[in-house]
């Protein structure tokens, strides 16, 4: 089933998430590889695809995984986590009706 994670950013944490940037992308990409991966990308700050130095407010993934604690471990286990850039995480099951 997919699962949607839907991540909350601290304030000013735009250094820290250039920061664990690069790992955070491995993951992603392991997912995609592995074909689970539907979407996943930031929210701008600002209404830009480039917001600059004002960064971004979180981020939302949505991908297959076994069952929602599978989700919550892989979400938890984030680099983004780590490195301090997410203050809240919630992932809920999600259902593609669309395209």
């Amino acid at each position: 089933m997919y699962y949607a994670i839907m991540a909350e950013d601290h304030s000013n944490s735009l250094e820290a998430r250039l920061s664990a940037r690069h790992a955070h992308l491995e993951r992603l990409a392991a997912l995609k590889e592995a074909g689970r991966l539907l979407v996943a990308g930031p929210h701008p700050a600002i209404d830009s695809e480039d917001p600059g130095p004002a960064g971004f407010t979180g981020s939302l993934v949505i991908a297959e995984f076994d069952s929602l604690e599978d989700a919550k471990s892989w979400a938890n286990d984030d680099p983004y986590v780590s490195a301090g850039v997410y203050k809240n995480i919630i992932i809920k099951p999600y259902k593609k009706v669309l395209p």
